[in-house]
């Protein structure tokens, strides 16, 4: 092989190895581990999976402690254009659901940001959340119902519950009774896992 040849071999192979395809996680405090060591978030624990699995992907988790949809909006078109992810998880709304705020406004805002992140190329995993009981039936309904009609509207997958799995138990949560503990993060990620590992291979 000519020694120009090689040049341009090591070139491609070693600009393209170190150009990993980039994750964005945008969540809440449910994805910034909240009450959790940083290595113990399932964003971190999602980053092992991934290189187990063969994935040279790389996750950067820019989500928030208390952030709103809105305030997730607000925020997403500076951090897309400074990440330049490859894939959007977008994790926002349980805040929301917790101040009681209309579904509606929440589907707005997630619209929004499926637009976002389309306009620049961006694939995105949308996931969904559920509310306690004692926000009544009616609402909890339009709120979980919000996250199926705003993924089929848009075509994009969803993970219909984060906290699918261990919701009822628990154990499984901090003191606060809402966010979930170092031993629930792993089952987020198998849960998580299912969606996104279509959209990878794919």
């Amino acid at each position: 092989m000519p020694l120009r040849s090689i040049v341009v071999f090591f070139v491609v192979v070693f600009s393209g190895a170190a150009q990993a395809a980039t994750i964005l996680v945008w969540g809440d405090s449910l994805s910034a581990g909240y009450g959790l060591r940083s290595q113990e978030s399932w964003p971190t624990l999602l980053q092992t999976r991934l290189q187990r699995e063969g994935f040279r992907h790389m996750v950067i988790n820019a989500s928030v402690s208390g952030e709103t949809s809105a305030g997730g909006r607000s925020r997403l078109p500076a951090a897309l254009d400074r990440h330049k992810p490859d894939l959007l998880i977008l994790e926002l709304g349980a805040n929301d659901g917790l101040r009681g705020l209309k579904p509606s406004l929440m589907a707005d805002n997630l619209a929004a940001m499926i637009r976002a992140a389309r306009e620049r190329g961006v694939r995105v995993l949308l996931v969904g959340m559920q509310m306690p009981p004692n926000y009544g039936a009616a609402y909890n309904r339009r709120f979980q119902q919000t996250f199926v009609d705003v993924a089929r509207e848009h075509d994009v997958p969803l993970v219909p519950f984060l906290l699918d799995g261990f919701a009822d138990r628990g154990e499984m949560f901090q003191r606060d009774g809402i966010h979930p503990t170092a031993e629930a993060q792993e089952i987020i990620v198998d849960t998580v896992w299912k969606k996104l590992v279509a959209m990878l291979k794919g």
